[in-house]
């Protein structure tokens, strides 16, 4: 019976010290990447847009063909498929504000996480062209 208490005595004496060692661990890997990755609808995004003008640098991540076709006013097109997109995002501003969209919010949710890996911390995924055009955001078009 000895042996059963000294090994429940261990473990209650451990499990804390575990608990604590994994909240540090957490911790310090949220301040290391310290981003904010979110997803909002095209309507938010719109109303965004408009109050945070000049604020965020709007993203394309579609290709040049779906871009020429329309896009937001002042976006940046930088094709998430093409081989030089880590290059050319790694050329950006890890501090900013980013919102990013494509044809349907696959492939800006995609381009957001492979961000967030390279150290941004600040991204915000707001869908698709079109449902953003029919929510009221300026376009080029």
């Amino acid at each position: 019976m000895r042996p059963l208490r000294i090994g429940l005595a261990m473990l209650l004496l451990a499990l804390p010290l575990s608990i604590v060692a994994c909240a540090q661990a957490a911790g310090d890997d949220a301040v290391v990447t310290g981003t904010s990755l979110r997803t909002i609808s095209e309507g938010d995004a719109v109303a965004e847009l408009a109050d945070r003008q000049g604020e965020v640098e709007v993203i394309d991540v579609r290709t040049p063909a779906e871009h020429a076709e329309g896009a937001l006013e002042g976006a940046t097109l930088i094709d998430v498929q093409s081989p030089d997109f880590r290059d050319r995002v790694d050329e950006l501003d890890r501090d900013a504000s980013y919102f990013l969209y494509c044809r349907s919010g696959n492939r800006s949710g995609q381009a957001a996480q492979v961000m967030a890996d390279m150290g941004f911390t600040d991204l915000t995924n707001i869908g698709g062209y079109e449902a953003l055009a029919a929510s009221g955001a300026a376009t080029d078009r």
